[in-house]
């Protein structure tokens, strides 16, 4: 599939008109051209979402956090949001079920419908060692398989659990997703985010799919 370079001067004038506009609660906002893929890109932060139907690039890095990417094949809309703990005080995308609802209230305002939607899934590595005992990575992936199956929204693929961190790509015009899964070395940011989740989480009484490594 061919990626629109920015070298457009439509294509240009797109980040310029993302970057001006006016950001919702939790919506990212770090807009930027992407000189691997040759495209306009957002980066996801923790605890956001965003939601478009052209094929720019919504991208986030995972450690035990879940990152849901969901698509409409039929209204041609997707998202991702990032969410860093199943439940938690408060309206807050870091914790999944108002990320989720964020995200899918987000696309269904952009005409997607969840009778059509379809989804794809990763994170939740452990990728902390001797934090076994708190099971965020598998509690976060527990979570959204069982709120993706409540909303009787199918999981067409998933790259979740192990000990990897991940990096996450996904094109929301046409649902393609692809994952690279990184060393568990050099991750400090994602090692300090998942202390942090870990110290907020209480304790609680991998899969197939065809995605596209890069």
């Amino acid at each position: 599939m061919a990626l629109i370079s920015s070298s457009n001067p439509a294509q240009g004038s797109r980040l310029e008109r993302l970057k001006s506009q006016p950001r919702k609660p939790g919506e990212a906002s770090f807009f930027f051209y992407d000189a691997h893929f040759k495209n306009d890109a957002v980066k996801i932060l923790p605890g956001e979402y965003f939601v478009h139907n052209e094929d720019m690039l919504i991208m986030t890095t995972l450690g035990s956090c879940i990152a849901a990417c969901i698509y409409d094949r039929n209204a041609k809309v997707g998202g991702m949001n990032h969410f860093m703990l199943p439940d938690g005080a408060g309206d807050s995308g870091r914790y999944g079920s108002y990320a989720m609802e964020l995200l899918i209230n987000e696309m269904m305002k952009r005409g997607a419908n969840r009778m059509t939607m379809e989804a794809k899934i990763f994170g939740g590595g452990q990728v902390v060692s001797g934090m076994t005992t708190m099971n965020v990575g598998e509690r976060n992936t527990n979570f959204v398989m069982d709120y993706l199956k409540t909303e009787r929204i199918p999981i067409v693929s998933k790259d979740v659990l192990d000990v990897y961190p991940r990096k996450v790509c996904f094109l929301p015009g046409s649902g393609k997703a692809m994952v690279k899964r990184l060393a568990p070395t050099n991750t400090d940011a994602l090692i300090a985010q998942d202390r942090a989740a870990a110290q907020k989480a209480v304790p609680a009484s991998t899969g197939g799919g065809s995605v596209d490594l890069f």
